[in-house]
């Protein structure tokens, strides 16, 4: 037992600084999510209030969170809200609108407790912008398997106290374990406790909890933790590895000096698809994580790419926005948020490099580079070409704006490709659009974010006044942008390429199969010719394709089946159940890749070879 007599001298010397700090106004928030006891599934939050010195206070769910650019009002998943004092007894509540709860009586508030919905179980998988939570900053709330706390829609905050440290205690059963960038500072198996020093630490490290599926692995002195929920054990994070720590080791490579984390956490979501599960596929940025949403019946090679496509786009975020960024970001207002300018960098230089990184590192080659890229402009077309880009950016919540805020990933990404040839031709290939981020690194960083109308100033001081000229035509301005014009300068034009056809493709975009509404049954089409892999197997017209591969098909997973043959390769064996006539058989063979010739970019100036490998491989 500890010794608890102390001298007079001490307790003298000493009482002045206990009794202040007795006194001491508690600005501290702690937070409890309870997820043990579901009842529901619903899961109770409990949040232990600091003091305040007013009669009356506001407790607010964020409306908006970063990087989702989208008002998506997380309070309409909170109900039962309740406040008390510190004697138990409820305090008068009233709720404002969907985020917003104000307390009276707030100087004797000790604890607000509420209930709170997933996210998850709603979604119909309608789309961006259609008033559904984007499922990577969502929720989800599985009893005994799984859990996925983006914490803004658990916990919320105090108006005036987003700057004061928060604790959070998680209670889980014994068997679910939560993977996190957070450390937790609690040992027993069923309670973790984190602990940040402002809100915003808190929204910026989601937390999943479910059966223990994860690897680690370290490059260049950074950690990396990869954990998986596959609720049928199709996937695992060890089959997953190789692709991810590939896609890793190839961005810190282009990186370089730029990034300087220690850590960096990969939360993988796989949806089974049914009706109460997550339908909204890609990810979401933080610091030192990223939340990962993919449908679980995804084929292990399609579900390698997506995960190098889409995590290296939000690792690349670690540039931009979570580096460089403006006091819009910087200073975010989850409920009443001003957006700033600058989606064209954000996402649109992120996007941008997590292709180039790509073509760089040597994981594609010079054909699938610019077929992406032309693959953007077609989609970039079929937007708004003549809206200045500062502007959707500045008013990308509202209409008509937010209807164009997925040109981020197109066109921005082709600005992001514009502005890095500008660089490439004027520095005659010795610096490109990787220099400039990196000199806005070094000028601002995490904590130093920039006045939102000085950044242009600061890119044209770093970079040449050509870059200026296009920012102002082509990004503040209204002209669409002619982008022949700026792969000429590295010598890649227009021309006939042979591209390989998906097997259940005529072309692009005709199916050579359609579908039998009443039966979800697949049927090759009769009023188009087959393709040569068809031919060799002796299919024809009007059969009803029931497996391909051993792996059964209809209506629902369709998408499943054309994405798993993407890959296939010339000689490959292929088998497929078919029923014909009534009569069910198997064909098998080889499988043979129908080439189409398209329009593509390729090289068509030799004399600009050295400035091409410049900026595809500097």
């Amino acid at each position: 037992m500890k010794k608890t007599v102390l001298s007079i001298l001490f307790i003298t010397a000493f009482s002045t600084g206990v009794f202040a700090q007795k006194n001491a106004i508690n600005e501290e928030v702690k937070a409890t999510i309870d997820l043990i006891n579901v009842k529901e599934d619903k899961v109770l939050v409990t949040v232990l209030a600091p003091e305040f010195g007013k009669s009356e206070v506001i407790y607010q769910i964020p409306k908006t969170v970063p990087g989702t650019y989208s008002t998506d009002d997380y309070g309409k998943y909170i109900e039962g809200f309740k406040a008390f004092d510190k004697k138990g007894k409820e305090l008068t509540v009233t709720k404002s609108d969907d985020n917003t709860w104000e307390i009276s009586n707030a100087k004797s508030l000790a604890k607000i407790t509420y209930l709170v919905n997933d996210t998850y179980d709603i979604e119909t998988g309608r789309g961006f912008g259609k008033e559904e939570v984007f499922s990577p900053a969502g929720t989800n709330i599985l009893a005994g398997k799984n859990f996925m706390l983006n914490n803004h829609g658990f916990v919320g905050y105090f108006n005036g106290k987003t700057d004061v440290k928060y604790t959070l205690n998680v209670s889980h059963p014994e068997n679910l374990v939560g993977t996190t960038s957070l450390l937790d500072t609690d040992k027993s198996a069923t309670n973790d406790v984190f602990t940040v020093s402002r809100y915003f630490e808190l929204t910026d490290n989601p937390i999943m909890y479910s059966k223990p599926d994860f690897e680690t692995f370290t490059v260049d002195g950074m950690e990396i933790l990869f954990s998986v929920y596959s609720p049928n054990g199709v996937h695992s994070a060890k089959s997953l590895l190789p692709d991810l720590e590939k896609m890793m080791r190839a961005q810190k490579a282009f990186l370089g000096k730029v990034n300087s984390n220690k850590q960096y956490t990969v939360l993988l979501y796989l949806s089974d698809m049914e009706k109460n599960d997550a339908k909204g596929f890609g990810a979401l940025e933080h610091h030192t994580s990223t939340t990962v949403v993919f449908p679980e019946a995804m084929p292990a090679n399609m579900l390698g790419q997506q995960l190098i496509d889409v995590v290296s786009h939000e690792f690349f975020h670690i540039l931009t926005p979570l580096c460089v960024h403006s006091k819009e970001i910087h200073y975010f207002d989850y409920n009443n948020p001003k957006m700033s300018k600058h989606l064209w960098m954000y996402e649109g230089v992120t996007e941008y490099f997590a292709n180039l990184f790509q073509i760089n590192q040597g994981l594609i080659d010079e054909d699938e580079f610019y077929q992406r890229m032309v693959g953007k402009i077609g989609n970039a077309a079929k937007m708004n070409d003549t809206m200045s880009f500062t502007v959707m950016s500045a008013n990308v919540l509202e209409k008509p704006y937010k209807d164009q805020y997925l040109n981020v990933y197109e066109k921005g990404a082709l600005i992001g490709m514009c502005i890095d040839i500008i660089i490439r031709e004027k520095s005659n290939g010795e610096r490109g659009i990787l220099d400039m981020m990196q000199k806005l690194s070094a000028e601002y960083g995490a904590e130093k974010p920039f006045n939102d109308e000085e950044l242009f100033d600061k890119i044209i001081s770093i970079t040449y006044p050509e870059v200026g000229a296009f920012i102002k035509t082509h990004i503040e301005g209204t002209t669409p942008i002619n982008y022949d014009e700026f792969f000429a300068k590295v010598g890649v034009g227009k021309g006939k390429i042979q591209v390989p056809m998906n097997p259940f493709l005529k072309n692009e975009t005709t199916p050579l199969v359609t579908i039998n509404s009443a039966t979800k049954e697949i049927i090759v089409r009769s009023d188009l010719e087959i393709n040569e892999l068809m031919k060799s197997l002796g299919m024809k017209g009007g059969d009803i394709i029931l497996a391909v591969n051993d792996v059964n098909y209809n209506l629902d997973n369709i998408y499943e089946m054309i994405m798993s043959s993407q890959d296939w390769k010339e000689g490959d064996a292929v088998s497929m159940k078919i029923k014909r006539d009534g009569n069910e058989q198997t064909v098998a063979g080889k499988v043979k890749v129908t080439m189409a010739e398209v329009e593509g970019y390729q090289q068509i100036d030799a004399s600009k070879t050295k400035l091409k490998e410049a900026w595809l491989k500097g």
